[in-house]
């Protein structure tokens, strides 16, 4: 089974390239791949991954599962275009992530 722990640098990042308010209180990020191998659906699920805002504030968010309106989401999709969409809960009282973050995991 995958490690949930949290991300470290220089491994896999994706861009959040859009960010929206999901109805029930977190964050649906939209994101393309930037360095690194393209993570697996089992990977990212349950995930907690170091975000990093471009001015350099870090939080950290839990992916709880992955938005439909794309499509259904597939490890061989996230291979073969670099982009996945994550519905996050960001750590409580942090700042909201919004494009031009990374996502490390």
């Amino acid at each position: 089974m995958p490690s949930r722990e949290t991300a470290s640098p220089g491994g896999t990042a994706l861009k959040v390239i859009d960010a929206l308010d999901h109805p029930h209180g977190n964050r649906i990020l939209r994101t393309r791949l930037v360095r690194g191998a393209p993570p697996t659906l089992e990977r990212l699920k349950g995930a907690t991954l170091r975000a990093v805002s471009p001015e350099g504030h870090q939080v950290n968010v839990r992916v709880l599962g992955f938005p439909l309106f794309g499509g259904s989401p597939s490890t061989e999709r996230i291979r073969r275009t670099g982009r996945v969409d994550l519905v996050v809960r960001p750590d409580a009282n942090s700042e909201p992530i919004d494009r031009t973050w990374e996502l490390e995991l």
